[in-house]
């Protein structure tokens, strides 16, 4: 506590400046995408699917409802893990299953990067990369895309760096490298590469078969896009058993509950119900990037759950003018570029009112 000015008196004001640690402070932290609550909108700002998850999910979740939730999960998500290795052709020993694909970059990321040390990430990308490497007080060595959303391997190079992400598809532009680029960086490589493939649902390829020639990478899954379960909070890793070992170490006790792990595993079993929802998805997706290329836009071919407009409107005014209107798309902004407008694929009703918004607009 501070020392009051009047004699007699403590001043009970947390000193809060002086308690938490100086490289917290520092942080300007990540900041999720708005959720607003109450009213009718079209929310079409953090990439949530726009269909409810597979039938299977409710029944999974109804049947976990018993008794038994006065239990502890199990630590360590063994069904979970059985069917998400039997998905992938792996063995349930390269699975760590998180409390979103968030927790699971939080633990790589812990048991990697310590004070001072390195990892690079390139920009445009997400954010969240940076505050999870300033949590741990590291140091970030950015690699810029180049203008066709390209990288280099030989930018990422960096003495004694730690960790590399590469979110793939990316976010914001919803592009992607081929599994044959991507293995070109992870063997220029000294470190884990994490392939977040949060978007990896919707995308044309993926990076799990470089996991039987690259020890060094380790794949991201989350649930929040594809199977529609942002809500539960759950996401995995797939990677070389030894890394998972050790990351097993760094986890909270009990970082999944019941109701995630039930969710996920029904989620997992119906991959109809995947394949259904993302067919309609990516026609949706298509016909909003061609309508937006129509009124002005330059729009990126994406490979995610949304669309990265740019160069038409002007940005900001737009997103302030679709919020007016209680439709609300994510503002990006990142340092040396303009700002963008990413749009979430809603369904065909919701992308209807924003093409007829956006058309309406002064």
């Amino acid at each position: 506590m501070k020392t009051a000015n009047e004699p007699g008196k403590v001043d009970r004001t947390p000193d809060v400046d002086r308690w938490v640690l100086p490289h917290i402070a520092r942080m300007e932290g990540y900041v999720p995408g708005e959720q607003p609550q109450g009213g009718t909108f079209v929310k079409l700002n953090t990439n949530e699917n726009p269909y409810p998850p597979s039938p299977r999910v409710k029944a999974a979740l109804v049947e976990t409802v018993t008794d038994r939730l006065r239990l502890y999960p199990d630590p360590i998500a063994r069904e979970f893990r059985a069917t998400a290795a039997a998905l992938h052709g792996v063995e349930p020993d390269m699975i760590l299953a998180g409390n979103g694909s968030d927790d699971v970059l939080t633990i790589i990321t812990r048991a990697f990067v310590g004070r001072g040390d390195v990892a690079a990430y390139p920009t445009p990308s997400y954010l969240l990369y940076s505050t999870l490497v300033e949590l741990q007080d590291g140091r970030s060595h950015v690699v810029r895309f180049s203008d066709d959303w390209r990288l280099k391997v030989d930018d990422f190079q960096k003495p004694g760096l730690k960790l590399v992400y590469l979110a793939n598809p990316n976010s914001p532009s919803g592009t992607a490298l081929t599994p044959v680029e991507v293995a070109e960086l992870a063997e220029s490589l000294d470190c884990p590469l994490v392939v977040d493939e949060a978007y990896g649902d919707f995308a044309r390829e993926n990076c799990l078969s470089l996991l039987k020639t690259h020890p060094n990478v380790i794949v991201t899954r989350s649930f929040s896009k594809g199977y529609s379960l942002a809500g539960v909070r759950l996401g995995y890793l797939v990677a070389d058993a030894r890394i998972v070992a050790q990351l097993n170490k760094v986890k909270d006790s009990y970082n999944c509950d019941a109701l995630s792990l039930a969710a996920g595993k029904a989620a997992l079993e119906d991959q109809a119900y995947l394949a259904e929802t993302r067919s309609k998805i990516l026609a949706t997706r298509e016909r909003l990037a061609t309508a937006l290329r129509t009124l002005g836009w330059d729009v990126t071919d994406s490979q995610g759950n949304f669309v990265w407009a740019t160069g038409g409107r002007p940005a900001v005014e737009t997103f302030q003018q679709l919020k007016e209107r209680n439709v609300f798309v994510r503002l990006m902004r990142y340092e040396g570029c303009p700002p963008g407008l990413r749009i979430s694929v809603g369904t065909d009703a919701e992308i209807d009112r924003l093409l007829e918004v956006l058309r309406g607009l002064p």
